[in-house]
């Protein structure tokens, strides 16, 4: 192993040993390591970082890939100190920036946890800082970020001193002197206070951040993996200098308090561009704000990525790959649908093709592609934009979401134009979808002519690998949930969330799909044409091979993805 050490000294060396072990490995494909690279060229981001955030390979195997291959030991989070060590010499402001921790001091070496290992200046600056040869060790930078926060707790102290610099000032917010508002929150100790909590927000991977103001508080509540979260409550009568510096920075009106605004952020964060999405809504004891947080960097542009089976993955695949035809996803507020739809208009996304969306909100900026806001205010309706589009000779159009009769014939005459439509519908499941366009009035013909591939999906916290347990299902459990099982075979393993420091105590640490496919073959074509019932379609589409989504959540929860009580709260009927 020395002389493999010996012929990694270099980066690019390391990410071409890198993806050959990955690849003999089985855990990436040759298409998808070319797509990596491609990706890293483009951003100059390293190829560890984009192989993560493409969701192509998780952070802590990449770190064992890299250990291996430099011969050094891996650390995880448990194995990183619950004390920082004395006497390493660095500030805390260079542990972050450069990602590392010192996990162990002697009197002669000093044993370092790396997230870039071949990084030279972060080594040589340690052992002039501390005075000892370094040790090497590799750790995901994940685990390195969450034990600096569990150590250092600097985010909790800023944030602290920073409300007391503006409460000691005797800054008290007057909600109807909208000047003295406006010179409030473009001071310095304001415009720190909103930056921080965005900033803990996308650190904490959370999606939104939600700022509600009620009798005598202003709670700051992040959503992390579709739970919230409540933050230090920031004082009460910061409430509309807080809420003003959003509307500043969000281009709003701070003077309109009557009624709902929206609007859009540029944020940027340790070199990664964020849109964040601000919506606002007049309460009883003044403005809440939602501000969603949206990572163009994080879109996926594999269904695998995002949880899709392999089955699922192809039969979606086949209906993109058609010429026309609408492929609907279906699924409740929040269940990825609309992320579903931008991983296929990313795949879809090439020179020979023309593509526009319709949307209300536009979500993410996509470049290649024309985007339209909705405008209902003006007239601008989705039936309204679609009838404008199909002049501008489009070959992809893709449809926020099929509300009214109007918008779902102007989507059915595109497809049966040579368009391919891609669309979201408020439905249950991918049966349901059916019944529902029938019941806007869509003639049946229409409906079995054009609808090519409906996807139901749901969203299940993914449970953390560094703390789940395994159990054995009881008989009963088996039966009950009706999980594969052979005859005389021991019972099948579960798992459970348990919760430690790398999830923040919850047991889960990120989400992934569950979903069906259902493909309008022959069979469910004469269903629809007779008029069948939902139950019935969704029993020929199983018969047909279709996994639905609670058997989709279950082989998760089998497999150690998620738990039982997850797919059971997401796929559970009434």
């Amino acid at each position: 192993m020395a002389r493999t050490v010996a012929i990694i000294e270099t980066r690019a060396a390391l990410e071409q040993g890198l993806l050959a072990a990955l690849i003999a490995n089985g855990r990436l494909t040759e298409a998808a390591a070319v797509r990596a690279q491609r990706a890293a060229a483009e951003s100059g981001e390293f190829l560890e970082s984009v192989l993560s955030n493409l969701g192509l390979v998780g952070e802590r195997e990449i770190a064992g890939a890299v250990a291996t291959l430099l011969d050094l030991p891996v650390s995880t989070l448990a194995d990183l100190p619950a004390i920082t060590p004395q006497d390493h010499g660095a500030s805390i402001k260079f542990l972050r920036e450069m990602r590392i921790l010192p996990v162990a001091v002697s009197e002669t070496e000093i044993v370092l946890a790396m997230a870039d290992p071949l990084d030279r200046f972060a080594v040589q600056a340690m052992q002039m800082s501390a005075g000892r040869t370094v040790t090497r060790m590799v750790a995901a930078p994940s685990d390195i970020k969450t034990a600096q926060d569990r150590l250092f707790e600097g985010s909790k102290q800023d944030f602290g001193t920073i409300v007391d610099e503006i409460v000691e000032a005797g800054e008290d917010s007057l909600d109807d002197d909208v000047e003295r508002l406006r010179d409030l929150a473009s001071e310095a100790p304001v415009i720190r206070l909103v930056n921080l909590t965005i900033e803990r927000a996308i650190d904490a991977r959370a999606s939104d951040i939600h700022i509600e103001p009620f009798r005598g508080r202003l709670l700051v509540r992040y959503r992390v993996d579709g739970v919230l979260h409540e933050e230090v409550e920031p004082p009460a009568q910061l409430r509309a200098a807080i809420v003003s510096r959003i509307k500043i920075m969000a281009r709003l009106n701070i003077a309109e308090r009557r009624l709902p605004q929206d609007g859009r952020i540029r944020f940027a964060q340790r070199g990664r561009d964020l849109d964040l999405r601000v919506a606002t809504i007049p309460t009883l004891h003044g403005e809440a704000v939602v501000i969603r947080i949206l990572d163009r960097g994080a879109l996926e542009s594999e269904f695998t990525a995002l949880g899709f089976a392999p089955e699922a993955e192809a039969t979606l695949q086949a209906a993109l790959n058609r010429p026309q035809g609408i492929v609907l996803v279906t699924g409740p507020t929040g269940s990825g649908k609309t992320t579903t739809l931008y991983t296929g208009l990313l795949q879809l996304n090439a020179p020979e093709r023309k593509l526009f969306t319709v949307e209300d909100p536009i979500e993410y900026e996509l470049e290649g592609v024309n985007q339209v806001q909705v405008k209902t205010q003006i007239g601008l309706t989705f039936a309204q934009v679609l009838r404008s589009i199909l002049r501008q000779d489009p070959d992809i159009i893709m449809i926020g979401e099929i509300r009214d009769l109007e918008t779902a014939r102007v989507a059915v005459q595109a497809s049966l134009t040579g368009h391919l439509v891609l669309s979201t519908l408020h439905t249950n499941d991918s049966a349901s979808a059916l019944s529902r366009l029938l019941d806007m009035g869509v003639e049946d013909y229409l409906v079995t002519s054009t609808v090519t591939a409906i996807v139901a999906q749901r969203l299940v916290r993914v449970l953390c690998e560094q703390c789940r347990e395994a159990y054995p299902a009881l008989p009963e459990m088996v039966r009950e949930l009706g999980l594969p099982h052979a005859e005389g075979a021991p019972n099948p393993i579960l798992y459970r969330a348990c919760g430690c420091a790398a999830c923040g105590g919850t047991g889960y640490r990120g989400r992934t799909t569950v979903a069906e496919v259902l493909s309008l073959t022959d069979a469910i074509r004469r269903l629809v044409l007779d008029r069948a019932d939902a139950r019935t379609i969704q029993a020929a589409a199983v018969e047909g091979g279709m996994r639905t989504m609670y058997g989709d959540g279950m082989a998760k929860a089998l497999a150690g993805v998620t738990s039982v009580d997850e797919v059971l709260r997401v796929t559970r009927e009434d």
